[in-house]
């Protein structure tokens, strides 16, 4: 089973570009757990977003995954001790991920994920 770490934009997107997460990771990579780092929580209470309600009811589906750092260095410590994708449309963290050697999921065209393994 592959693991997924979603970051916040990825937790927006359903309702951003009406997308059904579960869905399109399951077509991409077949069996998938999806977890969010816990600083994420804290993130999307506070961000001031139409959809950061909906996007924090989402995230708390998901498994938490606690972390020490936050941010976008959360998500990175949470692919990096599971092993897992980070989900992200966020350029400079898939640019970071992709130095990292941690495989990426990303919106393309604007209405499909789709993967980049470096494994």
């Amino acid at each position: 089973m592959q693991i997924v770490v979603l970051d916040t934009n990825a937790l927006l997107m359903p309702f951003e570009i009406n997308i059904n997460l579960d869905l399109a990771l399951r077509g991409l990579l077949g069996d998938v757990k999806c977890v969010v780092p816990g600083p994420l929580i804290g993130e999307l209470k506070h961000l001031d977003h139409k959809f950061s309600k909906a996007a924090l009811e989402l995230a708390r589906r998901y498994d938490i995954l606690q972390t020490a750092a936050d941010g976008d260095d959360a998500v990175i410590e949470a692919a990096a001790m599971t092993g897992g994708y980070i989900l992200t449309n966020d350029r400079d963290l898939r640019t970071r991920a992709r130095s990292l050697r941690i495989p990426l999921i990303y919106l393309r065209s604007g209405n499909h994920l789709v993967a980049e393994s470096v494994r």
